[in-house]
């Protein structure tokens, strides 16, 4: 006797479309809008001490105007899912393209300071939607054979769209001779870096024109036929369709809607397991990594470097970036989350405490000692490289598998949640505990990564080789 809840099997888990390279653009045009979070989150690192001298604000002042896109970015990712739902993916993409324009264009032509927060703040709803809907769509669109593959895409975009906007600012200030302040366009050099960003986001506006809808949605308003056209074009037309809507329409009904209600409990208000899963949120970002992505350059300046020369270094970074997250990508299903885990934190420290110990010698004429000032650029160098082939993709991926089905929705919001709270408290920390002791707030740093080691070592289970099902 067969069970009535035995999902329809297509047989397309193998399938290989006729055409490949359309589905990889579908894929990579959706990916834009990682390359758009990735580009508005770091591009204000050009403009940091530009925006200081300008508005003639103090470090705590300046770190609220850096911050403040994270309120949106928490917002817009907590209201994407249910505007994806309602109207499409492809609106939504198209939603978040014209908020990424519409900041761009506002950030470059403030009237004062309280306006460059506001459009800071629409940015970062674009963001929060880029960072929901696009990972979300690709795994709805990609073919099964693929499915892991496209949906690196976005995390691959993210840290492109990191360089790229560090590239761009260094050439700009090359433009600019050298002064953040300095003349461009009949503009300041730094607003100019902040409206580069329409062109990138005018391209992903135009790519959602030109990749289709999810089936997953068209198919939960009714649409079979075009659901079925879109299946064809994408996974092949060898795959039996009928058999693949009915095996989507009996996942979406069998789906369990996560609330925040089903979190509780297990004696300190969120079940073990989900504290967990903000833990290793609150670790990724309690090592300071966003410190290296929206404030290097006035890092670099801080300890006597020359402007131009910290704009270079904060793309060199941001390579680095690149390279550990693609030797992540080729390792965290050989080697394993947690191993991987693990030694990105003993990285992480070595890189932190060399950092720590350069800064805390005195400057000479303005700038670290030699020996001080190499060890310090190698070791932010050290410390990007192995948080990028570890935290920054091992935590994700942790958050998409560990908690169980009945929970897993509302408890990767929850995680992501508070990830958003602790990059904004790192970020709106920063300028004050610098100018309180910069050697001593990499020590706060250093200090976290030494106990995320433990952490994971006690709490954290492997998730390597399980099926989600196994995960409770």
């Amino acid at each position: 006797m067969t069970s009535t809840a035995q999902a329809p099997q297509s047989g397309v888990r193998t399938a290989h479309p006729e055409h490949l390279g359309h589905v990889i653009f579908i894929a990579a045009a959706a990916a834009m809008g990682g390359f758009l979070f990735g580009y508005d989150s770091s591009v204000i690192n050009g403009a940091v001490e530009a925006i200081r001298g300008k508005y003639d604000i103090g470090s705590a002042a300046l770190a609220q105007v850096i911050a403040v896109a994270l309120i949106g970015c928490a917002v817009g990712a907590a209201t994407a899912g249910r505007i994806a739902d309602r109207i499409g993916r492809i609106r939504c993409m198209q939603i978040a393209a014209v908020l990424f324009t519409i900041s761009a264009v506002g950030s470059a032509l403030p009237f004062a300071l309280w306006d460059l927060a506001l459009w800071r703040i629409v940015g970062g709803f674009a963001i929060g939607m880029a960072s929901v809907i696009g990972p979300a769509y690709i795994a709805e669109v990609a073919p099964p054979a693929y499915r892991g593959r496209l949906g690196s895409f976005q995390q691959a975009a993210i840290v492109v769209g990191i360089a790229v906007s560090q590239l761009v600012n260094w050439g700009l200030l090359n433009a600019a001779g050298g002064n953040q302040r300095g003349h461009l366009m009949g503009l300041e050099a730094w607003q100019v870096m902040l409206g580069v960003m329409v062109v990138p986001a005018v391209l992903y506006g135009m790519l959602s024109f030109a990749i289709p809808e999810s089936p997953r949605f068209l198919l939960s308003v009714g649409k079979r036929e075009r659901a079925k056209e879109i299946l064809a074009e994408v996974e092949g037309k060898g795959a039996d369709l009928d058999a693949r809507v009915a095996e989507i329409e009996h996942a979406m009904q069998s789906e369990h809607k996560s609330t925040f209600k089903d979190l509780l409990g297990g004696g300190f208000f969120f079940k073990p397991i989900v504290w967990i899963g903000i833990g290793l949120s609150v670790f990724q970002q309690f090592v300071g990594i966003n410190v290296a992505f929206y404030y290097s350059s006035t890092l670099w300046q801080s300890v006597g470097v020359d402007p131009t020369d910290s704009f270079f270094y904060s793309f060199t970074t941001s390579i680095i970036n690149i390279i550990g997250t693609v030797i992540a990508m080729i390792f965290v299903d050989r080697v394993g989350r947690k191993p991987l885990a693990l030694i990105g934190s003993v990285g992480m420290v070595v890189g932190l405490a060399l950092e720590a110990w350069a800064f805390s010698y005195h400057l000479v004429d303005g700038k670290l000692p030699t020996t001080q000032g190499w060890t310090a650029l190698i070791a932010a160098h050290i410390f990007v490289l192995f948080f990028a082939l570890s935290w920054g993709v091992v935590v994700w991926v942790f958050l998409g598998e560990m908690f169980p089905n009945k929970i897993r929705a509302a408890a990767l919001g929850v995680a992501a949640s508070a990830q958003w709270i602790a990059n904004w408290a790192i970020t709106a920390s920063f300028p004050s505990l610098a100018d309180w002791n910069l050697s001593g707030t990499y020590v706060i740093y250093t200090v976290c990564a030494a106990l995320s080691i433990p952490f994971v070592l006690k709490f954290v289970k492997e998730t390597k080789g399980k099926s989600l099902e196994e995960m409770g």
